[in-house]
């Protein structure tokens, strides 16, 4: 597949850099699928950098022609109108059936290009009002890291950047090519959600959090078995209020929708990588029968275990 990243004069180079690490340098690696970046300029060349040093993208704004998927990933600060050619550009890639991303002030271009219009949408906290009053059309999430709604995905700023685009790279390639990526880049694999899901901040775990993270370490060893809050919060050495308080400071959720959440993937990675059947999935996972966990799937993805695993299947065949 073909990724387009466009860049423009003044941009801050972390943001062009995060798309080009997911699905550029970090995939050339035996047994990752390939795919294509092209670094496109959208201003003429060379574009000077927030950073004080100028860049020189091989392509302009025709290397959007044919790419598969297309992302803005940032705009300027003020989120000033985009040039007609830019916004051309990106009209032409999505009527062509390309994936359009904007990764936090990007949804500005996709916005006045028409892209976001009776969409839900996300940027960065400090421009959303600014979104939503000049273009009312569009459902501004304020809370949000990142939504992907009718094809097209946005993310709030800076770092959740890097939420979306493995959020992508999953959708795409799977789990385990997902987790590889993130693990190259020390940040969290994903984080669950699906169409027009919004998704939580996953539970960080690193040795300092203690006797808490191996607790929860353990729930995610064991996704099968039954978990009991008192049970855990007793293991961990806390008060139930303060494990629950604890592990919503630490997660930005609840324990059940955490707890959803770990299951669901667990799910998804097996659909993608084994052959067993639906109620075996559902057993692992910790749903307990086929039927609660076509329930959830439909309820959290919209969409059925069985044909989630076909779409990843039809995918990965594109991919090789």
């Amino acid at each position: 597949m073909t990724v387009a990243v466009i860049a423009f004069d003044g941009m801050t180079p972390f943001h062009l850099s995060v798309p080009c690490l997911v699905f550029g340098r970090l995939m050339n690696e035996p047994g990752l699928p390939q795919f294509h970046v092209r670094v496109c300029a959208a201003d003429p060349v060379p574009l000077s950098t927030a950073a004080g040093f100028a860049i020189t993208p091989e392509f302009g704004l025709d290397g959007l022609d044919g790419a598969d998927i297309v992302i803005m990933p940032a705009w300027h600060d003020d989120g000033r109108d985009a040039s007609g050619p830019l916004l051309d550009a990106l009209r032409n890639a999505k009527v062509r059936g390309a994936r359009m991303v904007g990764l936090c002030l990007g949804a500005f271009p996709l916005a006045q290009a028409g892209l976001l219009d009776g969409k839900s949408a996300a940027t960065h906290w400090s421009m959303a009002d600014v979104l939503s009053a000049r273009y009312p059309k569009v459902k501004v999430d304020r809370e949000v890291l990142y939504v992907d709604d009718g094809g097209v995905l946005t993310s709030a700023g800076v770092a959740a950047g890097l939420d979306c685009c493995l959020f992508l790279l999953r959708q795409l390639a799977g789990a385990e090519v997902a987790n590889r990526v993130a693990r190259r880049l020390l940040v969290a694999p994903h984080r669950q959600g699906g169409q027009a899901q919004f998704i939580e901040r996953p539970l960080p775990v690193s040795g300092s959090d203690g006797r808490f993270a191996d607790v929860l370490a353990c729930v995610t060893a064991n996704l099968g078995m039954d978990h009991n809050i008192d049970a855990l919060a007793e293991r961990a050495a806390m008060s139930r209020r303060n494990f629950t308080r604890h592990f919503r400071q630490a997660t930005g959720t609840s324990f059940k929708q955490w707890l959803l959440n770990q299951r669901l993937a667990h799910a998804q990675g097996m659909l993608e990588k084994s052959e067993a059947s639906i109620d075996v999935v559902a057993q692992e996972a910790g749903f307990g029968t086929a039927l609660s966990l076509r329930q959830h799937f439909r309820a959290s993805l919209q969409t059925s275990p069985s044909a989630y695993r076909k779409l990843f299947r039809q995918q990965a065949e594109l991919l090789k």
